[in-house]
Formats: C-alpha cells, structure tokens, sequence
C-alpha cells in the first residue's frame, strides 16, 4: 500500500470520527506561579467543534484520492 492510500483512508477515518464526535476537548494550562516550594497553575479545558462540512469534505476528498489512485 502506497502513501497516497494510506493517506485517503486516513482523511476517510478523520472525516468519520469527526461526524461522529461533532467535536473534542483538551486541557491547556495557562498560568503558572511559583511561591517557594508552593506552585499553582490555572489548566483552561477548552473545546472545539468540527464543523459537519469539514467532516462530509474530508470523505469524500479522502474517497476521490482512494478512487484515483486505484485507477493508475
């Protein structure tokens, strides 16, 4: 299997999962003090949604890649 196929089941699956899910959460810290042997630190849990369009975009690109590449 050459790059190229690995590359569209890759989009195909991102385009999946992203349908699927509709979004992902991760956690990013922000601020950090140190006071002695005391550290405090503020984390943020932020979201961010995946748009229906870029999930439908990313099948069907990753399918016409998939398909071209079978035909050469």
């Amino acid at each position: 299997m050459d790059a190229v196929k690995i590359w569209a089941i890759v989009l195909i699956v991102a385009g999946g999962l992203g349908l699927a899910y509709g979004s992902f959460s991760y956690t990013k810290e922000t601020h950090k003090a140190t006071l002695g042997p005391i550290e405090l630190s503020v984390k943020d849990k932020e979201t961010v949604n995946v748009p229906v369009w870029a999930g439908v975009g990313a099948i069907v690109i990753g399918g016409l890649v998939l398909f071209l590449a079978k035909k050469s």
